[in-house]
């Protein structure tokens, strides 16, 4: 990260990921994990911010030495913890108990996402491509989301639109994490220059990028993916 970042880039990114995670541990709430599994979601969930984000402000993940990379196992846990949430029991409760509308209108934290990631990469603060001035068009994802929730709540969405939206969401979604890793310190493959690395993500409240929202993503799509697959056509 080559300069400050504004308010807007702090507290947008910042912001999004405390209430997105307030959104899934609502969410299993309406799932009916009852009062104890509430509470055990509500404090992985602290514990996962504030790890994340301690890791993050104490300068940790900057470590491009170490092997392995901090910031590498921040990413894959992050990968990890999506994809455990997604497929385990959890996720199931979750594509049972919580209306379709609403798994799919959890997505639209990534319209505002990709607005203010631009702002970053135009405030220099994180690398083009990441944002779409680049390689990363996840904004299609998030207006995607808006629409076809707002379809679904006016029972206008077949079920083909919803499995056709999540299909190009999750394909947007591995995209920009494949761009994000690749532009790490270890591969930089953008090209190695201070403005194309991607150090952006292991800053505090930035590390919540990956850590929160692209994990949400990722186990929203698998949750999606089974509510539909166990939905009768």
């Amino acid at each position: 990260m080559t300069h400050e970042p504004s308010p807007l880039v702090v507290y947008g990114i910042g912001g999004l990921a405390v209430l997105v995670a307030s959104l899934v541990v609502a969410g299993f709430a309406r799932a009916g994990v009852g009062r104890r599994g509430l509470a055990v979601a509500l404090a992985a969930a602290c514990v996962w911010l504030g790890a994340t984000g301690l890791a993050a402000a104490s300068g940790a993940l900057l470590d491009v030495d170490a092997r392995p990379p901090p910031l590498m196992l921040v990413l894959v846990a992050s990968v990890g913890l999506g994809a455990f949430v997604g497929f385990s029991r959890l996720g199931a409760r979750l594509a049972r108990g919580v209306p379709l509308v609403a798994l799919v209108g959890l997505h639209a934290f990534r319209l505002p996402l990709e607005l203010v990631m631009h702002e970053a990469a135009a405030e220099g603060v994180m690398p083009v491509q990441m944002s779409f001035s680049g390689y990363n068009f996840d904004i299609v994802s998030g207006a995607g989301a808006v629409v076809v929730a707002l379809l679904l709540a006016t029972g206008r969405a077949p079920l083909w639109i919803v499995g056709l939206w999540n299909a190009m969401g999750a394909a947007l979604l591995l995209t920009i994490m494949t761009i994000g890793v690749a532009s790490t310190p270890l591969f930089h493959a953008f090209g190695a220059d201070p403005a194309h690395v991607n150090t952006f993500v292991a800053h505090f409240p930035f590390v919540w990028l990956p850590a929160v929202l692209v994990a949400t993503a990722l186990a929203g799509h698998v949750v999606i993916a089974r509510r539909l697959l166990a939905t009768p056509q």
